[in-house]
């Protein structure tokens, strides 16, 4: 999906002009990967744009910066402004919020530690990823296997992880499905390139632990709760490949794909090969939050101060 430009992006805490976002060929991050980001939506319920759990997507990337040694020179609170103040400028809404931390311009070599801290926070329109809510997508195991513990952290949503998520999609894509599913070094579900996998296997819900190379995902943690609150039984564990040719259910959750069913893997169809009774619950209810149409009982949508919207091609 192509980028659609926006007004201002916030740097270091003041808002610039999109063109100025520039960094330097030499810059740590071009040759190293060294930076940590965050994916957020900001939603657009009848009482104004509100991000979603943006707290929490900030906390992430504040664990993410500390896993990689990252000082950040900006709280979560501050950053947590960053984005409202980004939003609320560029009066557009619904859209796709990334801060992104990474590693600047400063000394040649794997050592980064001198070379600068750069905050950036970018929003723009963004639609569905996968399909829409009604469609169930065909995904894949992919044949490239999440990473090893004690090589890359999968906890930290780091820029160089996604080397690895780009060989999972590129595969998936080019052998006609619209998302890999990849297994850890144990030969478990791991999650997909960029999002975390669940399935319904004799009424209960069902995914990875975090053990198996599974980032924490905040929509992973939201569908969680929406389930514990409607009864539905629960289970964190190793989920054999196999499980996910003979279960009821199968459905990705993540910022980008929120809750998109999966109907067949590797052509084997999952259950009826639609959306199921379970997936279609949980969905419901996680949009009728974001989208105000029921009340915002967990806290999770922030208000946006605004000046006016402007126009959005999604």
């Amino acid at each position: 999906m192509a980028i659609e430009k926006t007004d201002k992006i916030w740097h270091n805490g003041t808002l610039i002009n999109w063109d100025e976002a520039t960094i330097h060929v030499m810059s740590h991050v071009v040759h190293y990967g060294s930076s940590v980001f965050e994916g957020i939506r900001c939603y657009a319920p009848p009482s104004g744009p509100a991000i979603f759990r943006a707290h929490e997507h900030i906390q992430r990337l504040l664990d993410s910066a500390k896993v990689y040694r990252i000082d950040l020179p900006f709280t979560r609170d501050e950053i947590v402004q960053g984005m409202l103040e980004t939003v609320g400028h560029n009066g557009v809404w619904p859209c796709y919020i990334r801060p992104i931390v990474l590693r600047g311009y400063g000394e040649a070599g794997v050592n980064p530690f001198k070379s600068p801290t750069e905050v950036y926070i970018i929003n723009y329109p963004w639609g569905k990823y996968l399909g829409g809510e009604d469609e169930a997508c065909e995904a894949c195991v992919s044949s490239w296997t999440r990473l090893a513990p004690n090589t890359l952290p999968a906890m930290a949503k780091s820029g160089a992880n996604y080397m690895n998520s780009q060989l999972i999609k590129m595969e998936a894509i080019v052998n006609g499905y619209a998302e890999g599913i990849a297994l850890d070094t144990n030969g478990f579900v791991s999650e997909g390139s960029g999002e975390n996998v669940f399935i319904v296997h004799h009424g209960k819900l069902i995914t990875a632990p975090l053990g198996n190379s599974v980032l924490p995902g905040i929509t992973r943690d939201s569908i969680l709760q929406i389930a514990r609150e409607l009864n539905i039984p629960i289970a964190e564990q190793p989920i054999p490949r196999e499980m996910l040719y003979i279960c009821d259910e199968c459905f990705f959750t993540g910022t980008a794909a929120e809750v998109t069913p999966i109907g067949a893997i590797d052509k084997i169809k999952v259950g009826q090969g639609g959306v199921g009774p379970i997936t279609r619950t949980l969905q419901k209810e996680f949009y009728a939050i974001v989208r105000g149409e029921t009340s915002d009982r967990y806290n999770w949508l922030t208000p946006v101060p605004v000046r006016s919207k402007q126009p959005v091609g999604v």
